[in-house]
């Protein structure tokens, strides 16, 4: 029997992967064997062609548990299952003992195991296995991550303890992440006050951090669904700002902060000249991420060749450039088992920022 932590989250992009991630690394220092399972996987890949949940893939592939894939994600939700389990096609029974059993296997095999939930605690409720009664059928304590704030941390996570406490699942402690870092101290001190009647600890999680919190530049690629022109370290470089190039070359060089990925009609020869010969000047590098290339129009032969001699990361987007920024600007970042570069920042931050031992000890 391993010792289990469920990963419950007060809604989406609160960090639970994040969260996973940093207690997969921490707990590996202290146990032998350390597994993984997300039960609901609400975002199917196709990994050398097993179907299962992304971030069971990121895991799997980060800390040597492949082998265990098909275990770590035993249901994956694909598109119109929702239909299909209202309507009786698919057996709801079948799936929540299919989810058990994989979680079961693995709790006998492991010292450890982190059971990852899907959004927020009610997703599962439509076949009758939600985050909370997978937590309280498993006798595992929860740890619930939130985003930053006051208010909001408290109003989201107390709609969702209710859930918690309506299952008798036991929620152990309260996990904050994206923390503004001078406010780190005042904000854990005000939320504390706020759950002691709950008498549920609050523990400090991450603080905001541009890297985590902005997309790579392959990231982008994927949402906008084109091919990008760029090597592996390139691709995982962070864009930490997007600007239209539609202003004069001179005005949009003026205006470059650090890693701008700039979008940039074919038709602006001029400065598509001038922005793939600044890539190449050292005092530019790290103000150029890379350049989109909306639109359906050619780019004319001498500043394709140019493009292509200063090696700058480039895509193009057959779509208008006021879609492709609003695309990139509702997009939050997901990991991806390719960012290598940021799970290694994750895993260095968890050093600092995790108190395995802390959360351990809330677990008896």
């Amino acid at each position: 029997m391993a010792r289990k932590i469920f990963i419950a989250a007060t809604g989406m992009n609160s960090g639970k992967t994040t969260t996973s991630l940093s207690l997969m690394h921490m707990a590996r220092k202290k146990y032998s064997r350390v597994g993984f399972i997300k039960p609901i996987g609400p975002k199917p890949i196709n990994y050398n062609g097993h179907v299962a949940d992304k971030d069971a893939v990121v895991i799997a592939r980060n800390f040597d548990l492949i082998d265990d894939l098909a275990l770590m994600s035993p249901f994956v939700l694909g598109q119109g299952d929702t239909r299909r389990i209202m309507d009786g096609l698919l057996d709801r029974d079948a799936i929540a003992q299919q989810m058990f059993d994989a979680i079961a296997e693995l709790d006998a095999k492991n010292d450890f195991l982190i059971i990852e939930g899907a959004g927020h605690t009610g997703v599962g409720t439509v076949f009758g296995c939600n985050n909370a009664r997978i937590a309280r059928e498993t006798n595992s304590p929860v740890l619930m991550v939130t985003g930053g704030g006051l208010g909001n941390v408290v109003d989201s996570a107390q709609v969702n303890l209710a859930l918690f406490q309506k299952e008798q699942a036991r929620v152990k402690a309260i996990l904050v992440n994206k923390i503004i870092p001078e406010k780190r101290e005042q904000t854990l001190s005000y939320l504390s006050n706020a759950f002691a009647a709950d008498e549920i600890p609050v523990v400090g999680g991450f603080n905001y951090h541009p890297i985590l919190a902005n997309p790579t530049i392959r990231r982008i690629a994927s949402v906008l669904d084109v091919k990008l022109r760029a090597t592996e370290v390139q691709a995982q470089h962070i864009v930490h700002n997007v600007q239209l190039g539609a202003a004069s070359a001179q005005r949009v060089v003026e205006l470059l902060e650090d890693s701008t990925l700039l979008i940039v009609n074919s038709s602006r020869d001029e400065l598509l000249v001038t922005i793939s010969n600044l890539y190449q000047l050292d005092e530019y590098r790290d103000k150029i991420a890379g350049i989109i290339i909306p639109g359906i129009g050619e780019i004319s032969y001498i500043t394709q060749k140019i493009i292509d001699s200063s090696g700058i990361p480039y895509m193009r987007a057959g779509r208008t450039s006021s879609t492709v920024f609003e695309i990139i600007r509702d997009d939050v970042s997901k990991l991806t088992a390719e960012d290598t570069h940021k799970i290694k920042l994750i895993t260095d931050l968890a050093e600092k920022r995790f108190d395995f031992d802390a959360i351990d000890f809330l677990l008896d």
